[in-house]
């Protein structure tokens, strides 16, 4: 039994490290978001999100891939030309 338990312990401090290493890839209030046909990573701040043209990008994600993202995150669907033009404009803010 003990051994058991173990080996347990061992996955799960496996586990808990690739999360831990994997946090490291985003800052703190900031989330990854996956844009275009190549799907291309972005790390965008949260406040992001209070904004009303973003909000209208992520009502058209939940139409389109409901709660099911393809890439296991946040998955836009616009053009990367598109995404970038709309989120220079809250860079001042």
């Amino acid at each position: 039994m003990g051994f058991h338990l173990a080996s347990i312990r061992r996955k799960l401090s496996f586990n808990s490290n690739q999360a831990s290493s994997k946090a490291l890839e985003v800052p703190k209030g900031y989330l990854a978001v996956y844009v275009g046909e190549n799907m291309k990573r972005f790390v965008i701040p949260v406040s992001y999100l209070n904004q009303t043209s973003f909000q209208e990008l992520l009502s058209q994600a939940e139409e389109e891939y409901g709660y099911d993202h393809p890439m296991g995150g946040l998955t836009i669907p616009c053009s990367e030309e598109a995404f970038l033009d709309l989120t220079s404009c809250f860079n001042g803010l």
